[in-house]
């Protein structure tokens, strides 16, 4: 991996540390024995892979590890004291931006990326930005370690994720949020939970694999859908006209705010 023998994930039994930890294993693209993890509760995600170093001293995991992962909530990220020297560091905390990245570990070789809640089965999406300081290496690495989650795309610019944390982000808070009103009319229409949840479920995964396969814009979709003239361009001109184009710029407005408000 561009040179990178060992890795070290901090909040390794977290969340997206165990996701990217186990990714990495489950591709081979790391053995066990080079993988180390710490973590303040442990846990056993690990123990398909014995070989896995599990440390409970975070600073000894920078020592040894060639690349390190911060993979802790954002509000833990002022208790973390660091040395990490001029080692690459990958953080996976939303609003914290580079520079106070750099500041708690010494390291200016930062890669800073916007994981989802997908990672746990492979499906996310991982925008990333790295440092000036972050060699061509270093980003090489970046762009394997986080693929093994999913699809990973390099950005320009550090503003670019942060509008990516509101956007992916939230992984499958919007669709959950669609569903969930979706499941709801279909109960006071009287449809049983067993076979409202399927339809619902069957019908938004379905037409999102739909529309990757298809690879149209989505905006064309809805424009020919509309001037088919059918139940389905009922519906759909029905929730524009109550602003659900609006809602969402506006959900998406709020949650962008929220990830610049340092």
């Amino acid at each position: 991996m561009s040179g990178i023998t060992t890795i070290g994930i901090i909040g390794g039994h977290g969340w997206m540390g165990r996701a990217l930890g186990t990714a990495l294993l489950n591709s081979k693209q790391i053995t066990p024995e080079n993988l180390l993890v710490s973590s303040r509760s442990g846990g056993n995600a690990y123990d398909a892979w014995p070989g896995v170093q599990d440390l409970r001293d975070n600073q000894a995991l920078v020592d040894r590890a060639d690349l390190i992962v911060l993979s802790v909530r954002p509000d833990q990220l002022g208790s973390l004291t660091l040395s990490v020297s001029d080692k690459p560091v990958i953080s996976l905390l939303a609003m914290a931006p580079c520079k106070a990245i750099a500041n708690r570990t010494g390291s200016q070789r930062i890669i800073r990326a916007m994981p989802n809640a997908a990672a746990d089965i492979g499906e996310a999406y991982m925008p990333w930005y790295a440092t000036p300081e972050a060699t061509r290496a270093d980003r090489e690495c970046a762009q394997q370690l986080l693929g093994s989650c999913g699809k990973a795309r390099e950005l320009n610019t550090e503003p670019e994720l942060d509008y990516m944390t509101a956007l992916t982000g939230a992984g499958p808070a919007y669709p959950a949020l669609l569903a969930s009103a979706m499941l709801a009319h279909a109960k006071a229409n009287g449809i049983a939970d067993d076979l409202a949840f399927e339809a619902v479920m069957q019908t938004l995964s379905g037409g999102c694999q739909l529309l990757s396969h298809l690879n149209t814009n989505p905006t064309d979709m809805v424009n020919r859908l509309i001037d088919y003239q059918g139940t389905t361009a009922k519906g759909l001109q029905r929730m524009m006209d109550e602003g659900f184009n609006a809602t969402v710029m506006a959900g998406l407005t709020a949650a962008h705010a929220a990830a610049t408000d340092r």
